[in-house]
């Protein structure tokens, strides 16, 4: 089940709010929460529950027992033993037959290559129980004693298949007692609007020009080769904000204040802008669970960027593309902090060079056969091509609107534009609804017959 499906938006979300505001009890609401989540986990993925359960009530007592030791070497050993569990745990299934193909093709050899579905979320559940384990063991917070409220907190299903990555003292005085005023409720529903037209009216449009494009049902040109991986650019970002949108929302609704996700990357004026705005809560797991604790730029700066974005790309999938596009990003980090800093005060210059050097990523990040990769960086520079077609032209012309809106949706303009219109006395909250109600009624209408698209940070 995903969010910008009619079964969820129809069905799910609106009878967990119904039963969630049946009572305004802390401890009923958590156990709606938690009973609604594993049946939208198990939904998706039942076959995983199981192991979701078993990793995070593994957590839970290990926290408790540093807990109990805080201040002796034995919390440390625990914390090890849980970190250890969490880390191998995802190495089972998510890079064990990256591995195993790995060796056999370096060595020759025949190692069983371990055939496992990827449990649904399994990269950020795991992130946010070492993220809280280290945090109880740095005493930033208490361990939770409630079971119910943990799993609460690990299997939330705003967040579990795809972010995003929510800290555990974040929420942590919500999980214990908290209220949904009108105006939360309110905001969230809109918040939650706003994303599923990003994802249905933006992203999966990008997505169907991107796969026409990119596919092969198009003859390659430069200019197809171009715009394809563009509309790409557009789809990937549309479809993860609109997510984190929807999840913010659905939080907010239910009285919890999830982090922003993102900031407008597409507008960044450096790479080390765009990841200050791109999936922040993944750069900021990485910053000071793994960058600060190597030194960060207090010591071996530039081999402690390169051990984050190898395990970076690492996290998005288990395959050489995403280690090259980690190692593409260490090194224009590097390069930038070192010979570039002065470039991103140069305005316009400094955003094109950038959105070049995000787009040129986001083709590594797309083609995962490198002889595929290969062949389309020679398709983007001109080689072995022709420089467009009528095919390309028409695409072109026929998704022109499309592309503007978003180039238009990818900046500020827009939001301050409606935050200025709704903000009118008297007639403001008639435009809001009015908005609104377009949206979520035109999202019904284009869902209805038409299939469900996955997001795409769920195969993550």
């Amino acid at each position: 089940m995903v969010f910008s499906s009619l079964t969820f938006l129809c069905i799910f979300l609106p009878a967990v709010l119904l039963l969630y505001n049946i009572s305004r009890n802390t401890l009923y609401r958590n156990i709606v929460i938690t009973v609604t989540s594993l049946v939208f986990y198990a939904w998706g993925d039942p076959t995983s529950l199981v192991l979701l359960i078993a990793a995070s009530f593994v957590n839970f007592i290990l926290a408790i027992i540093m807990d109990r030791y805080h201040g002796f070497k034995r919390a440390k050993v625990f914390l090890i033993i849980a970190v250890v569990l969490d880390v191998a745990m995802l190495g089972v299934f998510k890079y064990a037959a990256f591995f195993a193909g790995t060796i056999n093709s370096l060595f020759h050899l025949s190692i069983p290559v371990p055939d496992m579905i990827l449990p649904l979320g399994i990269s950020f559940y795991t992130f946010q129980m070492i993220s809280y384990v280290v945090d109880v063991y740095r005493n930033e917070s208490r361990a939770q004693k409630s079971y119910l409220k943990f799993l609460m907190f690990v299997s939330m299903f705003p967040k579990v298949s795809s972010g995003p990555i929510v800290r555990y003292p974040a929420i942590e005085k919500s999980l214990a007692k908290r209220q949904v005023r009108a105006t939360d409720f309110a905001q969230g529903s809109k918040r939650f609007i706003m994303g599923l037209g990003k994802k249905v009216i933006l992203a999966d449009y990008a997505g169907e020009a991107a796969s026409l494009l990119l596919g092969g049902a198009t003859h390659a040109t430069t200019g197809s080769a171009w715009l394809g991986i563009i509309f790409y650019t557009f789809q990937l970002y549309f479809d993860f904000s609109g997510y984190s949108d929807m999840a913010i929302g659905i939080g907010r609704m239910l009285g919890f204040t999830f982090q922003e996700n993102f900031n407008y990357p597409y507008i960044s004026r450096s790479v080390t802008d765009f990841w200050r705005r791109w999936h922040m809560s993944l750069s900021s797991f990485f910053r000071d669970y793994i960058y600060i604790p190597l030194g960060g730029n207090r010591r071996l700066q530039m081999r402690n960027i390169f051990v984050v974005w190898i395990l970076t790309g690492l996290w998005h999938g288990a395959s050489w593309n995403f280690v090259i596009w980690g190692l593409y990003y260490g090194a224009l980090l590097v390069i930038e902090k070192l010979l570039f800093k002065w470039w991103s005060k140069i305005p316009v210059l400094s955003n094109i060079t950038t959105m070049f050097a995000v787009v040129i990523g986001w083709t590594i990040f797309y083609f995962t056969d490198f002889e595929q990769l290969r062949v389309f960086f020679g398709y983007l520079f001109g080689q072995g091509c022709q420089l467009y077609d009528l095919t390309t032209v028409s695409l072109l012309c026929s998704n022109a609107w499309l592309l503007a809106a978003c180039i238009l949706v990818s900046t500020p303009l827009p939001k301050l534009a409606y935050e200025y219109l709704t903000s009118v006395k008297r007639v403001g909250v008639v435009i809001d609804v009015i908005c609104l109600t377009a949206i979520f009624v035109g999202c019904i209408a284009l869902l209805t017959g038409a299939t469900s698209t996955p997001f795409l940070y769920v195969r993550f």
